[in-house]
């Protein structure tokens, strides 16, 4: 492999690992603070995709577009925890479980109803539509570069949210023992709508930007649950920061694994993680961190 093939490859496995701890973040603080386990976090990805689709093709901007799939992202997540999530604190898992794989069947039929079965493409903006020469004759797609570019700017505000307000310090707090959090007298049940609603938003950004590289297709967001919990399960339950550990380790072992062992590629990332649950059960940080 040339170094500029392989400056490509680390390029891949960079996006396609940022991309995946943009919707696995959301996952881990909602699994790690709330309890829940959410099996409609992938769904929520797909609601993305499908929003940048309807509303790029409403605005004809799509930077607008991502805006206002952002705000109603929140809106929408601030809704359902209110009117559905609210209830399963205290209901077992396997409820809960339950419970949220109905929700995947109810937005797949939504999604059916308003939008269509059909495969969808959105297109990239014309002024990312360039590649960046790299040498050799080979050039990198811009579009991939902003991808990773937004990825990081979002993982940016995560730390400074998380580790430099009064509200991150919350969130912290709450994820190791929200009942001493609450008998500070915080109100845990807005926390948990505004973790709940950012945690929406963040999967469905990552839909969105993703929208134009992988297509809008239904039930696409079903393959990206299985591998955020992975990300979730080898980084730490509730570390944002493992979340993004795991997933550039598994963007470098899933991008070169099918580089170099093709044959093997879709379990070379299993076997990652049970590796590392043989080396540290609990993960590779701590709840919180």
């Amino acid at each position: 492999m040339d170094p500029t093939t392989f400056l490509i490859q680390c390029l891949n496995a960079v996006q396609y690992g940022l991309l995946l701890f943009l919707i696995a973040s959301g996952l881990t603080l909602i699994f790690g603070i709330m309890g829940v386990i959410n099996l409609a976090h992938g769904a929520f990805y797909m609601i993305g995709a499908y929003l940048a689709f309807t509303l790029s093709s409403l605005t004809g901007n799509f930077v607008l577009a991502l805006l206002l799939g952002v705000v109603l992202s929140v809106l929408f997540g601030y809704l359902l925890e209110w009117g559905f999530f609210s209830f399963l604190y205290e209901r077992e898992h396997l409820m809960q479980v339950l419970m949220t794989f109905g929700l995947i069947l109810v937005f797949e039929e939504l999604r059916s109803i308003l939008v269509g079965d059909d495969v969808h493409g959105v297109p990239v903006p014309s002024w990312l539509a360039g590649g960046v020469e790299l040498g050799n004759g080979m050039t990198y797609p811009v579009y991939r570069l902003f991808i990773s570019g937004v990825c990081l700017a979002v993982a940016l505000g995560m730390y400074f949210l998380i580790k430099k307000t009064r509200l991150g310090m919350m969130v912290r707090a709450g994820a190791t023992n929200r009942e001493m959090v609450q008998s500070l007298g915080i109100n845990i049940t807005l926390l948990y709508r505004l973790v709940f609603a950012g945690g929406v938003a963040l999967a469905v950004l990552a839909g969105m930007i993703a929208a134009p590289v992988s297509s809008v297709y239904p039930g696409m967001g079903n393959s990206v649950l299985i591998i955020c919990f992975v990300v979730v399960v080898i980084g730490g339950i509730g570390s944002v920061k493992g979340a993004l550990v795991a997933a550039l380790l598994i963007g470098f072992v899933d991008t070169f694994g099918k580089v170099f062992w093709q044959e093997a590629a879709g379990a070379l990332v299993y076997v990652l993680m049970a590796a590392i649950l043989i080396w540290r059960p609990e993960g590779l940080f701590k709840q919180g961190t």
